[in-house]
């Protein structure tokens, strides 16, 4: 595992997502109520692409078909099933980082 810079801090706004590739993951990186959380970037239903999805609540809504993730944990809103992986995300010294895979 390593850390990853996904952007400047200032590249990523309250309510503003990002979507980054890092060794064949896909990622999505969101600040959403002051905090910083990344998850695949691809849903388990049909691969939509989640850093376009809505997020509240701690969760984020796939923009193809309404499939719903708790941001903290991967778990599907819905059945609790653990569906999709998250990674470890920090910002500090004016950037945004992953931990994932090399």
């Amino acid at each position: 595992m390593a850390w990853h810079r996904v952007c400047g801090s200032d590249q990523l706004g309250e309510g503003q997502s990002i979507e980054v590739v890092f060794s064949g993951n896909v990622i999505a990186v969101f600040r959403s109520e002051g905090e910083l959380s990344a998850i695949d970037g691809m849903c388990a239903h049909q691969g939509g692409p989640l850093a376009r999805g809505r997020v509240a609540n701690g969760c984020v809504t796939c923009p193809w078909h309404g499939w719903q993730y708790d941001l903290e944990n991967g778990h599907n809103a819905v059945t609790c099933k653990p569906m999709l992986r998250t990674y470890k995300v920090e910002e500090h010294s004016g950037s945004i980082h992953v931990e994932c895979d090399d």
